[in-house]
């Protein structure tokens, strides 16, 4: 039988948005009312997917990056309908996070929230370079504190809350005012002073528990803490454990990842050990937060087999430990952190 007899598949769009006209037909054919007969009679089954599968496939989607999923969800009201949207969960729901999005720097003294911008913000794709503008006028009265896992940590002006944006959904979390933290004993300081250290932030965690309570964990480079506060609270805590000296530090899926520096600026003996600094635990009962950060030390690098200063980065949902073999940075050394913990860089 010829193969002419059958349709070819047309594209998930083509087949969700444009119906088949009654006089369609193949210019190769020599039977044309055939041809039309059997598109009819044969249709593209995207838009009939089920909803199940069609929900399936979504997920697959976002997992590479949230703007597909937006073009996915486009494709027609099926689609649309039988997937979840990203708004109103793009906070809570870290699958929505837009980790590989970055805010673009303009240069030329333009910042956010600068009038030639007119409320306009870019943001590049680290994976693919793509570069997308976004109506944010938020900015008016907001500074950036940091940002991670694509979320942006903002500050409010006139109360100094802090809130948590998605720049995409334009979903917010809100926080209590930085301010709380210069009631604390460590606070007792020059206080435009300390409002510059507070400012500086080092590394910045989100975590979301399963009853979508929102957990933020900074460090505070320039006073060496830990502040942390949830959706629940009325102000910031700040851990009862002392930090050890800042060296590198990074943040992963919600937790925190440090390195104690005690010999990060020098080449001679002396091994580092590495911190894992998980958020602290929510009482479903409770409004705000339930106890302390713990602090664990999950791995020790050997100065013999990589001598200081060690780096940790992140790649895909990996952390790295970056160091050299040697005291010259010639031979760079690459591990996991998890073959780290699993093996150990042992003597």
């Amino acid at each position: 039988m010829s193969s002419s007899m059958y349709p070819k598949r047309r594209s998930a769009v083509t087949a969700c948005s444009i119906k088949l006209p009654s006089g369609l037909t193949a210019c190769s054919s020599k039977r044309p009312r055939l041809i039309a007969a059997a598109a009819i009679s044969y249709p593209s089954s995207w838009a009939s997917l089920q909803a199940d599968l069609v929900r399936l496939i979504g997920w697959r989607v976002l997992a590479s990056d949230l703007r597909d999923y937006v073009r996915f969800r486009a494709v027609c009201p099926h689609w649309r309908s039988s997937s979840v949207c990203p708004r109103g969960r793009g906070v809570v729901d870290p699958r929505f996070h837009p980790r590989r999005w970055m805010m673009l720097p303009e240069g030329h003294g333009l910042y956010p929230g600068h009038g030639r911008l007119h409320g306009y913000i870019r943001f590049i794709n680290l994976s693919t370079g793509a570069i997308v503008r976004c109506l944010l006028p938020l900015f008016r009265d907001h500074c950036i504190l940091d940002s991670v896992d694509g979320l942006l940590l903002l500050q409010r002006d006139e109360d100094t809350a802090i809130r948590l944006l998605h720049p995409f959904t334009g979903d917010i979390a809100e926080l209590p005012p930085l301010a709380t933290l210069m009631r604390l004993p460590g606070a007792k300081k020059n206080v435009e002073m300390v409002w510059t250290y507070l400012r500086n932030i080092g590394a910045t965690s989100v975590s979301v528990s399963a009853a979508g309570v929102i957990t933020v964990m900074i460090v505070v480079y320039k006073l060496s803490i830990l502040a942390f506060a949830t959706t629940r609270d009325h102000q910031w805590n700040v851990a009862s454990w002392v930090l050890p000296p800042i060296g590198s530090l990074i943040s992963s899926q919600g937790k925190l990842y440090m390195m104690d520096t005690s010999t990060f600026y020098t080449s001679g003996s002396g091994d580092t050990q590495i911190f894992q600094i998980n958020p602290p635990q929510h009482e479903e009962m409770g409004s705000g937060s339930s106890s302390m950060p713990s602090k664990k030390l999950i791995a020790t690098c050997w100065a013999g087999k990589m001598p200081a200063p060690q780096y940790l980065a992140e790649c895909g949902s990996e952390v790295l430990v970056i160091g050299y073999s040697d005291g010259f940075f010639t031979h760079p050394l690459v591990y996991r952190l998890s073959d780290l913990i699993l093996n150990g860089l042992s003597r």
